[in-house]
């Protein structure tokens, strides 16, 4: 073993064993890499090694010590993953890889600062980009090892660097509960971004921090004392104030530092919640305390669910001391169970999915013999997302599986409606491209461009995203909307003018159809929910007298297939405007010229008759005796496929019904609707018919026509 290595494990005293032989061969392996200086000289330790000595401090495991340690960038190109996997295992060699892409990525830009959705939204992507969070932690020493040498750096580049480490791993440090990760990036972050503020305060603490150590001291004994003879157990340590977080809370109070009361503080953790008010019981009949200072966030928790006993008393000498009282539950909660306290802090919004997988990794770090949960625990907090960059360096977030067309909605609307094309890295890709994190996307749009009826096909694969889904809906109602409106007020012009009628009562027609309004009327002229025969009876065409039921003699017509009133043989008509089928249910109507007409029972004609023309309606059934053909209007929309006609003419064959007529229109949005009337026995052979035809491909909807 190299005097390098030999003094690099000094670094890492927790392990033993076989764990200290494959640090040594991780380190060995960086000195046959030429990593190593002349042994008469000081060797200074490469970037991976202090980066791995910062992780101790949080009582890492192996694997996180070794990925640090190999993934220090001087090691770029010498050693191949294959090597890597054989040498340490795919735990190690996977945790280098998640490293290298994090310390490479550069995404970031100062103006994130101004957007917290663009920096909450890059916090998310580098946990997302990662396949184990570990490489995270190793992340955010990097970042430490950094700052602790950016004063070596340019003024640019450290303001840079100190703005992103405020802004992105603070942060996530907060968030992952590595309290000393977090104090330490803001205060080198702080350093540098504001020098002056900084020794301004580092300043007057060191001017009196020995005095402030020794009136902590005192304070603990004399607390420690008075606890113990009340008999209540405690643990009880005094609580560092760090320079950010004096400075954050100078600014916001607007207080100088020696105003501050919670730069001399001390922390009470207790077993029982009653024990919490006996101690702050205990504390203020010993100690005078300022009221104002009080707050109970026990009985009045902080929206996050903080809660703890916050008071300022004064000792002998007149200094402040700020006592915080909680229970180990209340302290795990806000400490190490990431309790929220981080949205506190940060003002981010509640994400149970996000909080479950971080009181995992607390869980790992505090117990790193928890094999299954270290070998389990990967970064799923988002792996149902992906993020990816617009030209102008703007993070979008969205579902896994999205596409550029996805995106294109994600950005506005009327982008996405006009989109018809898109650049993924500065290539065209198609629309139906499945996006991946990390790229970039600029969508190439034409001016008053419509959305196409195949974005809706799931089998296409052009929408993931039920936002974008529901845009293109959305356009295609509304147009649909503006079309059947228009239509069916030609439809009302066209009718009233056949039939001579000059003036249109529309009132009494809204009235007649219960519709809403006008355009409603209108909707359901132009969709065909009314008809022609339905608004020529509404528009008050006069009904022809009723005649007696006539018989039909053996000459003159065949055996009736419908009974009239229990009576067989009666000459009838079937209705045109519902085109009954042996199996609906069926009435009669005496007309005078047509004798009697059959109806379907549920037949918007038969519904919407007058008090007097109601008399005309008899019972009606069909005869069992003979089997008749029925004539049946059915309306197929489809998306254009060539051989549709050719489909559905095959299953009419094989359900023996023929085809009347056919009639198959296209339309410019690549929608087919065919209209086709075929001859039927009954319902159940139409249902039938119907269901099959509804599983053919890139069918939308097949109905029979009312």
């Amino acid at each position: 073993m190299s005097e390098h290595t030999e003094l690099a494990l000094s670094l890492f005293p927790d392990f033993t064993g076989d764990d200290r032989l494959r640090i040594a061969d991780a380190l060995n392996l960086v000195d046959e890499l030429g990593m190593a200086t002349p042994a008469d000289a000081l060797p200074p330790r490469p970037k991976g090694i202090d980066v791995a000595a910062i992780l101790t401090s949080v009582h890492i495991d192996l694997e996180t010590i070794l990925a640090a340690v190999l993934s220090d960038s001087r090691l770029t190109g010498l050693l191949s993953d294959t090597e890597l996997r054989r040498r340490f295992g795919d735990v190690v060699a996977d945790l280098v890889k998640d490293v290298h892409w994090l310390n490479n990525v550069s995404i970031y830009s100062p103006d994130m600062a101004n957007e917290p959705n663009q920096t909450e939204t890059l916090r998310r992507m580098l946990l997302a980009m990662t396949h184990d969070v570990r490489a995270v932690l190793i992340k955010l020493a990097y970042r430490i090892q950094r700052l602790r040498n950016l004063f070596r750096e340019q003024t640019e580049i450290r303001h840079f660097i100190s703005r992103e480490s405020l802004d992105i791993y603070a942060p996530l440090a907060n968030r992952l509960g590595i309290s000393q990760f977090k104090w330490e990036l803001e205060d080198l972050a702080f350093r540098y971004l504001e020098p002056e503020q900084y020794r301004a305060i580092t300043e007057s603490l060191a001017s009196k921090r020995e005095e402030r150590e020794a009136c902590i001291e005192a304070f603990l004994a004399m607390l420690r004392q008075t606890l113990d003879r009340e008999g209540i157990a405690a643990k009880i340590y005094g609580r560092p104030k760090h320079i950010y977080s004096i400075w954050h809370k100078m600014r916001r109070k607007q207080l100088a530092v020696d105003d501050l009361y919670d730069l001399l503080a001390v922390r009470v953790i207790v077993d029982t919640l009653p024990s919490c008010y006996t101690v702050l019981g205990v504390a203020h009949s010993h100690w005078r305390h300022i009221p104002k200072e009080f707050d109970d966030y026990i009985a009045n928790p902080k929206e996050n669910g903080y809660q703890s006993l916050h008071t300022v008393v004064l000792d002998e000498t007149g200094n402040r001391i700020e006592i915080q009282i909680r229970t180990q539950a209340m302290h795990e909660f806000a400490e190490l169970g990431v309790a929220a306290h981080w949205r506190y802090k940060e003002g981010s919004k509640y994400n149970a999915a996000t909080e479950k997988n971080i009181a995992s990794l607390r869980q790992l770090l505090e117990d790193k013999d928890n094999g299954n949960l270290l070998e389990n625990f990967h970064t799923e907090l988002f792996s149902d997302r992906v993020f990816v960059l617009t030209p102008a360096g703007k993070l979008i977030d969205l579902i896994k599986g999205a596409t550029p067309l996805d995106f294109a909605y994600a950005i506005h609307t009327e982008v996405g409606h006009g989109c018809r094309g898109a650049k993924i890295n500065g290539q065209i890709k198609p629309l139906t491209y499945k996006l991946q994190s990390g790229e970039q996307v600029e969508i190439i749009t034409v001016k008053n461009g419509n959305p196409n009826h195949n974005w809706l096909n799931p089998n296409l694969g052009y929408l993931k995203t039920p936002r974008a889904i529901s845009k293109v809906k959305s356009w295609f109602r509304y147009q649909q909307q503006a079309a059947n409106i228009a239509s069916g007020k030609q439809t009302l012009e066209k009718e009233s003018k056949r039939l001579g009628i000059k003036t249109i009562d529309i009132d009494e027609l809204i009235k007649h159809f219960k519709m809403q309004d006008t355009e409603h009327l209108y909707e359901a002229l132009g969709r065909g929910d009314i008809n022609n025969r339905q608004l020529a009876g509404a528009l008050k065409i006069p009904e022809l007298e009723p005649m007696p039921i006539k018989l039909a003699s053996a000459q003159s017509a065949p055996q009736a297939a419908v009974i009239i009133e229990d009576i067989d043989n009666v000459v009838t008509t079937l209705a045109q405007c519902c085109s009954p089928v042996k199996g609906d249910e069926i009435v009669g109507y005496i007309s005078h010229k047509r004798g009697i007409t059959v109806h379907r029972s549920d037949c918007e004609n038969i519904r919407h008759l007058t008090p007097e023309q109601q008399l005309h309606v008899i019972k009606a059934d069909w005869s069992g005796h003979h089997k008749i053909h029925h004539n049946v209007p059915i309306l197929i929309h489809a998306y254009n496929a060539p051989n549709l006609l050719g489909d559905v003419s095959q299953i009419l064959t094989a359900s023996k019904a023929h085809i009347s007529n056919a009639s198959l229109k296209t339309h410019d949005d690549l929608s087919a609707i065919l209209q086709m009337s075929i001859q039927i026995e009954n319902t159940a052979q139409l249902s039938s018919i119907l269901a099959r035809i509804s599983h053919l491909p890139n069918i939308v909807e097949v109905k029979r026509k009312v």
